[in-house]
């Protein structure tokens, strides 16, 4: 087994690294008081081929493996976790789109995504129920060239910030549960489209909240994949975007980490460095054994996709492992720094509020969990 990131991969990782070092990090703390992300930075990250990049080239992307993807998004994340939802909404809206929309519509959206000119969120969470991800109640009615939309979505992250959406919503009966469920891509400017945002503990560069329906035409050849199958068909791309949350968040607590050590070096007490204090050491030298396991668990399982082999159980190993993990580590470095660690002009604070929302959105651990019973449970 080869271990090594090649040499293109090795190149993208240390370009994209400078930028995130250079330009996300010294306003991370800053998105999060605007609440928002800069269209400028979305734009640079899709002149950089970060959006996206393992999409076809007649979609804007460069064709780029699935690992490829996970070292940029990890890159980018180390800088600001927040702007790392961007490649994430990408990828995953992407490869829905790229596989599932018709071929004009998917080049009309897809050049724009891939282009840091469109950011595209995801609407599945409905206000009865979340990880009842099929209990969906938003009514798609068909009339005429149209389904028209009637209903609310809510959890939605950057619900206020996207273009477009791909929406999930139901043309079947409810006894039907996922199967009659189909999926949408939905243009955030239409009639009848409104928007909240919740008040959250992080993740406020991001924003999350509702989106109302209320009687919104949407043309009948948006729809993506087949009438009733949108659910079965769509959901697949979870597995993908599952690994790459992982790095995302895993991300942070290697950087955590690297400016801990470097902490630890620095400071001194009764006349030694920090680092000679084992107390300290110790619990930093174990999530430092387990953040590497971790982000090989995500790789791997990139590469899985890369190479058309199951990865569903790796996938959820690293949905709820990821965030879990990046917390608690934060958690260490944040002790580690004492009283100034607590304090908000370090950001290891902000990174408990961000990677802790990711223990709930896409998925809790409960449901990762009987994801990888389910498949290992012999039959």
């Amino acid at each position: 087994m080869n271990f090594a990131f090649t040499e293109q991969q090795d190149a993208i990782r240390e370009s994209v690294a400078k930028l995130s070092a250079d330009l996300l990090a010294p306003r991370y703390r800053q998105r999060e008081t605007d609440g928002r992300i800069e269209r400028e930075i979305v734009e640079m990250l899709g002149e950089m081929g970060c959006l996206g990049g393992e999409l076809p080239e007649e979609f804007g992307g460069s064709g780029l493996d699935c690992v490829t993807s996970g070292v940029i998004i990890e890159e980018i994340a180390r800088g600001d976790f927040n702007v790392g939802y961007l490649p994430l909404l990408a990828s995953l809206n992407g490869q829905i789109i790229a596989h599932h929309a018709r071929p004009e519509l998917a080049q009309e959206w897809l050049s724009g995504i891939t282009a840091g000119q469109k950011i595209c969120c995801i609407a599945l969470t409905e206000p009865h129920g979340g990880s009842d991800a099929a209990n969906l109640k938003l009514k798609a009615s068909r009339q005429g060239e149209h389904f028209v939309l009637n209903g609310e979505k809510t959890s939605i992250s950057m619900a206020d910030q996207s273009d477009v959406a791909v929406v999930f919503a139901r043309t079947g009966s409810q006894e039907q549960r996922a199967g009659g469920i189909s999926a949408f891509l939905v243009p955030m400017d239409l009639d009848g489209i409104t928007t909240s945002r919740f008040e959250d503990s992080g993740q406020q560069a991001i924003g999350r909240g509702s989106i109302f329906f209320d009687n919104v035409a949407v043309p009948a050849d948006h729809m993506l994949g087949d009438e009733g199958q949108g659910f079965k068909q769509v959901m697949q791309g979870f597995d993908y975007s599952r690994a790459l949350i992982g790095l995302q968040c895993l991300a942070v607590a290697q950087q955590s980490l690297d400016e801990t050590w470097q902490w630890l070096t620095e400071r001194e007490a009764f006349g030694q460095p920090l680092a000679a204090f084992q107390g300290l050491t110790h619990p930093l030298a174990e999530y430092q054994t387990f953040v590497q396991a971790a982000r090989l668990q995500c790789y791997y399982a990139l590469w899985l996709k890369d190479h058309d082999r199951p990865h569903t159980t790796e996938a959820a190993m690293c949905k709820w492992w990821g965030p879990k993990l990046a917390f608690d580590v934060v958690k260490q470095c944040l002790l580690a720094h004492g009283h100034t660690g607590y304090g908000e002009d370090l950001p290891f604070a902000q990174r408990l509020r961000d990677v802790m929302g990711l223990q709930i959105g896409d998925g809790t651990a409960q449901i990762m969990k009987n994801i990888i019973a389910r498949q290992s449970v012999p039959r």
